[in-house]
């Protein structure tokens, strides 16, 4: 039947058909009855069949259109298949729909999902291919999860590439490939490299500058240089961001020529980059301007730190990347101070404060209530030039009074700080937090621990939820804390944690029921502890064979 042919006497055309049937179905067929409808049947029957004959009539109509190409092969994936343990593993983690227990109780079954990308991580750290039957649910679970989206497609590889140009859902992989998935040339070939930095898409070039500042930082700057004056503000300012990768200061002078950028946030960009290079001639003009507001007093006893803020932001100043408009709520000079601090050098002040160690110098008084000012603005600092010795001064004893050290004045700020210790002294400094002020505000704090966390802060932790067990509340004020344990605590504390599962005798001021939650909180978390072990062991390549031990040539029989 051609497109637009009656089916018989008095009927529409398909097309006009069907937007009838449409209409009758929306208003509801007790307020319209549908047209040309059997005797007999009752309206909605009458409209279900009608909307049958409609179907088959408009796709009967349809004229054959050309087979559409076939796709290319899947590529291969030369890497080593996952053990099959790993992979039934890897299946039960992206079929897990368990949800939590209402009322605010997370249960004592572990959740497979938030165990997902500490499996990712250890089975990329192995260099594992995944299976092609789990590339569907891995595209699907990273296109939920943003969060899991660089582990999923790290190890999902190229095949999960080549589905996602098949399946408009997982279009997602090819915005967060490099260059959307494309191939970059090799950066020995110089003529290729040439052709797609001056021809290729934006997402194309930023993937071929970072690869070419992860191999070659120089070449890569020299390449972004050769077409600086012709890009767009908004890619300038993407392009010069990739910087950071191998910065050193052969990017100086590119970096210089930045501060005079027509826009204000590229400036600002080039300033924060040069700040991070101690021996920069901006990190220099900083150092002169931040040391002539900051002055030690010797008159008094004991000596005390004075300040004089900058009365103008000059055009200097904001060439150098000093933003002059205070945000709502802020002084100008105490943000043009602020800036001047951040961005000068630490090692300028032992020699301008009297020769005194960083731990010295955050102890010093400072005089007309500019402390909290000047010791945010040496955090920032600290941070952006990840200075230990500084970092470690701000922060303080993890037993002060203050539950900080003198210059932090916020978690988060505390946490930055941490983050410029090593991984050891990070911990050390959180258990000690820990077992001075409890868990109610480590949140933060243990986020930036490596994971697994070392013995000592795992003990505190444990120790902690053992002393809020005991005081009587409900474990689901601490949900927060017992997740990141599920995830973060070595496996092997799950011996230590075996005494917690009894149900403990309720205390008299005790909410009620809370032993039995603790019991079942404490449940959950040594059934992940030993999942996460289990897993780790299906992910563990063998051990090559050991070889025989060879046996020693016997010499001859002298008697024979």
């Amino acid at each position: 039947m051609r497109d637009g042919a009656s089916a018989g006497e008095g009927t529409t055309t398909p097309e006009s058909s069907w937007e009838e049937l449409v209409t009758t179905a929306l208003l509801g067929t007790d307020r319209r009855t549908p047209a040309h409808s059997a005797p007999g049947r009752t309206a909605p029957a009458a409209l279900l069949d009608a909307a049958a004959v409609a179907t088959v009539r408009r796709r009967a109509g349809l004229r054959p259109a050309p087979a559409a190409r076939r796709p290319e092969r899947a590529p291969a994936d030369p890497r080593p298949v996952l053990p099959a343990a790993a992979a039934r593993r890897l299946a039960a983690l992206l079929s897990d729909r368990s949800g939590g227990v209402p009322g605010g109780r997370r249960g004592s079954s572990p959740d497979l999902m938030e165990l997902l990308p500490q499996w990712l991580a250890t089975a990329n750290a192995h260099g594992y291919a995944a299976p092609p039957q789990t590339l569907p649910a891995l595209l699907d679970a990273a296109r939920g999860r943003t969060d899991l989206r660089p582990a999923a497609l790290a190890f999902a590889g190229p095949r999960a590439l080549w589905l996602a140009r098949l399946n408009a859902d997982w279009r997602f992989a090819l915005r967060a490939a490099p260059g959307g998935g494309a191939a970059l040339p090799d950066p020995q070939d110089a003529e290729a490299v040439r052709r797609l930095w001056q021809e290729g898409l934006f997402a194309e070039r930023a993937a071929l500058l970072g690869a070419l500042r992860a191999r070659t930082p120089g070449p890569g700057r020299e390449l972004l240089a050769s077409t600086w004056p012709t890009e767009r503000a908004e890619d300038r300012l993407m392009f010069l961001d990739s910087l950071r990768t191998g910065l050193s200061d052969a990017d100086e002078p590119f970096l210089e020529q930045a501060l005079g950028d027509r826009s204000r946030n590229v400036r600002a960009t080039a300033a924060e980059l040069l700040s991070a290079l101690p021996g920069s001639a901006l990190a220099a003009r900083m150092a002169v301007r931040a040391t002539a507001c900051v002055a030690l007093d010797r008159t008094g006893d004991p000596s005390a730190i004075v300040v004089e803020a900058p009365h103008e932001c000059d055009a200097g100043l904001e060439r150098d990347g000093v933003v002059a408009a205070p945000p709502a709520g802020r002084g100008e000079r105490s943000w043009w101070l602020g800036q001047l601090v951040e961005a000068a050098p630490l090692g300028v002040w032992p020699e301008r404060l009297g020769g005194r160690t960083p731990e010295e110098i955050v102890a010093l008084p400072v005089a007309d209530g500019w402390q909290g000012e000047l010791h945010a603005a040496w955090c920032r600092a600290a941070v952006r030039q990840r200075d230990a010795a500084w970092s470690r001064a701000l922060l303080g004893s993890p037993s002060a009074p203050e539950a900080g050290g003198p210059g932090a004045v916020s978690l988060a700020e505390r946490a930055k700080l941490l983050a410029a210790l090593e991984r050891a002294e990070r911990a050390a400094w959180v258990a000690g937090f820990i077992a001075t002020h409890g868990l109610s505000e480590a949140f933060q704090l243990l986020g930036v621990c490596a994971v697994p966390w070392a013995p000592p802060l795992g003990r505190s932790v444990v120790d902690a939820l053992n002393i809020a067990r005991d005081a009587g509340s409900y474990p689901w004020s601490f949900s927060g804390v017992m997740g990141l344990a599920e995830r973060c605590l070595d496996p092997a504390e799950a011996v230590r944690l075996e005494a917690l599962l009894a149900i403990p005798d309720e205390r008299e001021d005790a909410a009620p029921g809370a032993g039995g939650y603790w019991a079942e909180a404490f449940q959950r978390l040594v059934t992940t502890l030993r999942l996460r072990a289990a897993m780790t062991r299906e992910l563990t390549p063998p051990a090559p064979p050991a070889k025989p031990p060879e046996t020693a040539a016997q010499p001859p029989d002298a008697a024979g």
